[in-house]
């Protein structure tokens, strides 16, 4: 694994979590959706006697699956932090935490660190270079 791509697994995971919390909002409208209707006509027989609880499950499903990827971030934030620590030049280390520990975008970090997009990239592949990817 490049020290790029491990740097970038905490990028992913927060994208995927964003991901499932979108999912879990989406559920939690289709649940308000269901509604009951009577009528005297016979219903066909379904495996699923309420809708609404069927979603309420599911919604609880990705709860905890959200719960647990954010927690697994956090741990992976934390390694994170104690690799890029050990990078020695200051620059590269602050440009490193700002992408792959606060997310920042190559644009944000060009301002925020008064540099150009074109000197942000070639920072960029130079602090990777100093990364040391645990194995």
């Amino acid at each position: 694994m490049t020290a790029k791509e491990y740097l970038q697994q905490a990028l992913r995971l927060d994208e995927r979590i964003n991901s499932k919390i979108s999912q879990l909002e989406s559920l939690r409208e289709l649940a308000t959706k269901y509604t009951s209707t009577i009528t005297g006509m016979p219903r066909n027989p379904s495996p699923s006697q309420s809708p609404m609880a069927d979603a309420v499950c599911k919604i609880i499903d990705l709860q905890d699956e959200i719960n647990r990827d954010i927690d697994h971030l956090v741990d992976l934030k934390r390694e994170l932090v104690g690799v890029i620590r050990n990078v020695e030049d200051v620059e590269c280390r602050l440009l490193l935490e700002l992408r792959y520990l606060c997310f920042k975008s190559w644009e944000d970090i060009a301002v925020q660190m008064g540099y150009t997009t074109r000197n942000i990239h070639y920072l960029h592949k130079q602090a990777l270079r100093l990364v040391i990817v645990p194995q």
